[in-house]
C-alpha cells in the first residue's frame, strides 16, 4: 500500500468514515486471520478485528508509516490484543478456580478430600476413646459439644482448674496417639 497508508491514515485522521471502510475491506482479512491464529475462536478472534479497528478510527495517529505498512501495524495490534484476550482468560480462569477453592460447601468436596477427612475423623474418634474416662468425658464436652471449660466443670461436677487440666491431659495424650496413628498411615 505504500504511500496509499499515509493517505489513508490521513483520511482517518480527518474523520472519514469511508476511509476506515476502505481499511476494513483491504485488511480486515489478514487482521482476523492473525487473531484466529492466535485464539482459535472465531468469535473471539472477530471481537479482536472489531476493537482493532475501532482503535484505529479512535487513535489513527497512533499508526507511523514511518515504520510498516498500515497491514503490518494492524497485524501487530491484533496479535496483542489476542494475546491480552488469552491472559485476561487464563487469569478468570485462575480467579474462578481460587473462589471455588474458598467457596466449596462440605459437600462440595472432592471425593478424595472427603474419604480423608472420614479417615482423619475416625482415627481421632479412635483416639479418643482410648483415653481415661474422665479425660474422654471433658474432651468429648469442650471439643464435640462446644462447651468452654467453666461449661464443662458445671457439666461433670468439679473445678474449673480440674477440667482444664483434664482437657490438657487428654490433648497431650492424644498428641502422642494421632500422632503415632498419622504415621503409620502416612
Amino acid at each position: 500500500m505504500g504511500s496509499t497508508d499515509a493517505l489513508l491514515a490521513a483520511r482517518l485522521e480527518a474523520g472519514d468514515d469511508r476511509a476506515l471502510a476502505e481499511a476494513i475491506d483491504a485488511l480486515g482479512a489478514p487482521v482476523y486471520a492473525t487473531a484466529l491464529h492466535v485464539l482459535q475462536d472465531a468469535s473471539a478472534a472477530q471481537d479482536v478485528v472489531q476493537d482493532v479497528f475501532v482503535d484505529l478510527w479512535c487513535h489513527p495517529g497512533r499508526f507511523d508509516e514511518a515504520h510498516g505498512s498500515l497491514r503490518a501495524y494492524l497485524t501487530v495490534c491484533a496479535r496483542h490484543r489476542a494475546l491480552d484476550v488469552l491472559r485476561g482468560s487464563a487469569r478468570r480462569a485462575d480467579r474462578e478456580l481460587r473462589y471455588e477453592r474458598i467457596t466449596l460447601l462440605p459437600g462440595q468436596s472432592s471425593p478424595l478430600d472427603q474419604a480423608t477427612a472420614a479417615e482423619t475423623a475416625a482415627t481421632v474418634h479412635a483416639a479418643v476413646r482410648r483415653l481415661p474416662p474422665d479425660q474422654r468425658e471433658a474432651v468429648e464436652l469442650a471439643y464435640f459439644g462446644g462447651l468452654s471449660y467453666r461449661d464443662v466443670a458445671l457439666v461433670l461436677g468439679v473445678p474449673e482448674g480440674t477440667a482444664k487440666s483434664r482437657v490438657r491431659l487428654a490433648l497431650a495424650k492424644l498428641g502422642t496417639l494421632l500422632d503415632r496413628r498419622m504415621l503409620d498411615q502416612g
